[in-house]
């Protein structure tokens, strides 16, 4: 069974760091490309950053650039979000994704991931 499983969410204060961890089972993810999304209460779930599958190319929501830092380790079937300078505004619960369907390039669209994990809570408080 296909599973991603989001972990490394948790409580911060405004300015501080967390890092998340989606770990990929069931199949080799090297050929998707993958991503993050979030979904803040009373919002629709967004993009945030998404990867090539050789993790060579990123794009972010302008809301992250510079703060955030999307990675990935197909050698071990893991990606990561690495989130500095934290801001209320980024309180979330936050989902990785996988999209299957082509290897090249990278997508904000929702649409386009098929794999979904179940998500991890970020809260940052003042």
């Amino acid at each position: 069974q296909v599973q991603l499983v989001e972990s490394g969410g948790g409580l911060v204060q405004v300015g501080g760091s967390l890092r998340l961890s989606c770990e990929a089972s069931g199949r080799t993810f090297s050929r998707d490309r993958m991503g993050w999304f979030r979904q803040a209460p009373g919002k629709e779930r967004e993009f945030v950053a998404g990867i090539s599958s050789t993790g060579h190319t990123s794009v972010y929501v302008d809301s992250v650039k510079g703060r955030f830092t999307i990675s990935r380790d197909n050698t071990k079937n893991m990606m990561y979000l690495e989130m500095n300078g934290l801001k209320t505004e980024d309180t979330a619960i936050y989902y990785c994704a996988a999209d299957s369907s082509t290897p090249v390039g990278v997508t904000r669209s929702e649409s386009r991931y098929d794999t979904w994990g179940q998500g991890t809570q970020v809260t940052v408080s003042l």
